[in-house]
């Protein structure tokens, strides 16, 4: 490390998070390093499976993003570094674990200085930590098959709650869900969502349900609201397997776009 990256304490500020999963290390490692793996519980993503390989990232209204494989060591460690101009590193690592499972070690660096960065490095890290739980779903109830990607998102009128119960409504669907309970919306216009809350965060900033579809196919995904100031990201992910969720329609993102149109600084 350089004299000027000690005296810089953006060096030293990353997101480094983990979760258990289910699975083999090559199990995991096509789902955290390959285009259909990380497709099936993240954003759309394209992989040139090698050191040097380039990668392209859907994110819907926000537009594409592009990075590099900065390292490509199956089936344990991956990196994906930005071809932008910034320093943004997102490496995976997978460790087995005894009894059949493994960890997935996220390290995301090279946030800079300033407010942007820090509203960046706070929204990411909310972010991160919602799509690592929906990643152990698609391992627990889907490992190995290939999900179609559907991610509406938007912003709505905050606070955070009022935010995540505008989403609910827009999918016809309760906001006082708890673990465990059944997930049974209605809503004209668009399929109705069914399956089984997984899991639920109501914190500061981050109001989301994890949930398992059964309807309008076999799936995963969740329902979120992050930030808390007069405009709160919300948002819609749906992972649907098979013959079934190829044919459903998407009627959410014109529902999003219509309901809670993305606000762009």
């Amino acid at each position: 490390m350089s004299e000027t990256d000690r005296n810089n304490p953006a060096v030293d500020r990353v997101i480094d998070v983990s979760v258990e999963v289910p699975g083999t290390p090559q199990q995991v490692w096509e789902a955290v390093a390959t285009g259909p793996g990380i497709s099936s519980w993240f954003v759309p993503h394209e992989v040139a499976e090698e050191e040097g390989g380039a990668v392209t990232m859907r994110f819907g209204p926000m537009g594409e993003h592009t990075a590099t494989v900065a390292a490509w060591e199956p089936p344990h460690r991956v990196a994906f570094a930005d071809s932008g101009d910034g320093p943004m590193v997102q490496e995976w690592l997978v460790e087995a674990k005894d009894g059949g499972t493994c960890v997935v070690r996220l390290v995301n660096s090279g946030f800079g200085e300033g407010e942007e960065w820090d509203n960046d490095y706070d929204a990411m890290s909310k972010g991160w930590a919602i799509l690592l739980e929906n990643l152990r779903l698609h391992l627990t109830h889907f490992r190995g098959k290939r999900a179609r990607a559907i991610v509406p998102v938007g912003t709505a009128a905050g606070p955070n709650q009022a935010a995540f119960s505008a989403v609910c409504a827009a999918l016809g669907v309760p906001d006082d869900l708890g673990a465990g309970d059944r997930l049974a919306g209605q809503e004209d216009g668009i399929p109705a969502l069914s399956g089984t809350i997984d899991s639920v965060c109501r914190e500061p900033g981050a109001t989301y349900y994890l949930t398992v579809l059964d309807g309008p196919a076999p799936g995963h995904g969740f329902i979120a609201a992050e930030g808390d100031g007069e405009k709160v990201m919300v948002s819609a992910y749906l992972y649907l397997y098979g013959e079934a969720g190829a044919a459903v329609p998407d009627a959410w993102t014109p529902r999003f776009n219509e309901r809670f149109p993305l606000a762009v600084p």
